[in-house]
């Protein structure tokens, strides 16, 4: 190939990862990536990793990743810590209710069972 070489491109994709950070959490590994474009441009990739394991025992990484250009980088954030805010301070008023939701639902079925019992057939 004229015009080709290999040190040229070594050192152009050795360039393209600027910064890695992992973070374990739990059975997943979060990969956060910032690259750089040909017109270095930098960019950050977020990647999802978790251990799948198959029936024969091997086991596969499935992997989902996420591209996030600079001029989005303020809206993801902004979007991202409203939705953390929320969870953090909704989640014992959700749990709690969800709790409700489940006695009660756990009540009317025990209630319909007993109210629709025949002690009749009980004596076969």
């Amino acid at each position: 190939m004229e015009g080709f070489d290999k040190n040229a491109e070594f050192e152009r994709n050795d360039r393209d990862e600027i910064f890695s950070k992992a973070v374990r959490a739990g059975k997943r590994t979060y990969f956060f990536d910032v690259k750089a474009t040909r017109k270095n441009d930098l960019y950050l990739t977020i990647t999802e990793s978790k251990k799948r394991f198959e029936d024969d025992g091997r086991f596969l990484f499935e992997k989902h990743k996420i591209f996030l250009y600079k001029e989005d980088f303020d809206k993801f954030a902004e979007g991202l810590n409203e939705a953390v805010n929320f969870i953090k301070n909704a989640q014992a008023e959700y749990a709690e209710n969800r709790v409700e939701d489940e006695d009660e639902s756990f009540e009317s079925v025990v209630t319909n069972e007993l109210s629709n019992l025949d002690f009749e057939d009980l004596s076969e």
